[in-house]
């Protein structure tokens, strides 16, 4: 009886999956692993909005095996050595996994590789399951990665797609093979209210739900914070419950603008893998250098409290951190705006509010949120380093209503229309009836202090 262990790690689904594929047609009994590791917790990867949704992506996933007559096998410790401990008591010839981008995902292949390697054993890396193009696939003439956006997304766009798989018919999971229990999401403290709930069914609900009713509005709408029409698949994505090709081929399938500029977002994420595939080391460095004057001591440590806790007088700035808060997931236009915020106008270093996202967002990835980060802290891969996104103008132009800003500041419900944006101009009785503070930086000054800084770096 031959037998080929599947290693899940973030790419927990039945649907359109290589690896599994893989190991079902070259054996007669597979073993689907997902190892509980603790290095994944020191590498403070693990926030309890992640682990929670891990729970149920991995709850969800042991449906889908069972399904198909199998089950997911759960373990905890070391990868390696539990991979290990796995072949060797099946006789597994082959392990069968998805390729990773991060210091971390590398380290842990070039062990498990070597370690299967020196037991006579074979492990297959299979690109194109995280992602739609692997990295390093389209690269720009002498260079091992494009670091401009708009000519990799050229390239990424006429790169032809792999058909989606189809699940297999059947799972056959050695009987002997011991599991630990599947982790409970009920089990973990700290958890954000408004978490949304994980898992491939979910997933594919959600992928299927929003392209039939929403995406058409996308390309208009995408940035519209009160509106929503965002797709929130960035968890599923993240966690691999959802394939990102599968999204690619169904979003063309549908066609017109919004699809369009949907497709556009997944570039934007896989253009963001390659970039770290090359340069693992932008995780916690800046990828072009600014020599930025952060500002350090304790005024500095209070205004970086009031961003967290979202009173930083800027109604839309703190909308947007209390929706990080209560839900474990923020609009895009939010992350934005949020972010430039911090590092451009309060000057707080961008490895601050990147390690504040990680420890709440549930779609916390390495790739996207530090290079997303640099990217409004100019420096990363924008072109336009300089740029300073003014939350005033921001508010208006992307919640002129203050809808979004009334759902999250429930202290500014009473005011209406668009003068919900600057509360500090309200004078009097006016002003002392709203219990909100004043903001905690001029803009034209913080907008001076950056230029200056920026000029003499």
């Amino acid at each position: 009886m031959t037998v080929s262990v599947v290693l899940y790690t973030s790419d927990l689904r039945v649907h359109d999956h290589p690896p599994l594929r893989a190991a079902v047609e070259g054996a007669q009994e597979v073993v689907p692993v997902f190892v509980r590791d603790p290095a994944v917790d020191r590498a403070g990867f693990a926030a309890p909005n992640r682990l929670a949704f891990l729970a149920d992506c991995l709850a969800d996933l042991d449906r889908g095996l069972a399904g198909r007559g199998g089950r997911l096998v759960v373990r905890e410790g070391d990868t390696v050595s539990e991979v290990l401990a796995l072949v060797r008591q099946t006789e597994a010839d082959e392990v069968h996994m998805a390729a990773g981008v991060t210091a971390f995902a590398a380290a842990r292949e070039t062990r498990l590789r070597q370690a299967l390697e020196g037991d006579g054993r074979r492990l297959y890396v299979h690109d194109g399951v995280v992602t739609v193009v692997p990295p390093g696939d389209v690269l720009p003439q002498g260079s091992d990665h494009f670091a401009v956006f708009t000519p990799y997304h050229r390239r990424w766009a006429a790169e032809p797609l792999r058909t989606p798989l189809p699940v297999p018919k059947e799972v056959r999971v050695p009987s002997e093979v011991r599991s630990a229990s599947l982790p409970r999401r009920s089990a973990v403290p700290d958890v954000s209210p408004g978490l949304a709930v994980g898992g491939e069914s979910e997933g594919r609900k959600r992928l299927g739900s929003w392209l039939a009713a929403h995406v058409d509005a996308y390309e208009e709408g995408h940035d519209d914070l009160a509106g929503d029409l965002t797709s929130r698949l960035s968890p599923h994505l993240h966690f691999g419950s959802v394939s990102a090709t599968e999204a690619v081929h169904r979003a063309r399938r549908r066609g017109g603008p919004g699809a369009a500029a949907f497709v556009r977002q997944l570039c934007w994420r896989d253009f963001h893998h390659q970039v770290l595939a090359a340069r693992p080391g932008a995780a916690a460095e800046d990828y072009r250098p600014r020599h930025d004057h952060w500002r350090r001591g304790a005024d500095a440590e209070a205004d970086f409290a009031a961003w967290r806790e979202g009173r930083t007088g800027y109604p839309v700035v703190d909308a947007a951190m209390r929706q990080l808060a209560h839900e474990g997931w923020m609009h895009n236009r939010g992350r934005l705006l949020t972010a430039s915020f911090l590092t451009k106008t309060l000057r707080v270093d961008w490895r601050e509010g990147a390690r504040h996202f990680l420890g709440l967002l549930v779609d916390g990835d390495i790739a996207n949120n530090q290079l997303n980060w640099q990217w409004a802290a100019g420096t990363g891969t924008d072109t336009r380093p300089n740029r300073v996104l003014n939350p005033v103008r921001q508010g208006r132009r992307y919640d002129p209503d203050g809808g979004y800003v009334r759902r999250w500041v429930p202290e500014l419900a009473g005011l209406e229309g668009p003068a919900v944006h600057e509360p500090w101009r309200l004078v009097g009785l006016e002003r002392a009836a709203v219990d909100y503070p004043e903001p905690l930086v001029d803009l034209s000054d913080a907008l001076a202090r950056f230029r200056e800084d920026r000029d003499t770096a």
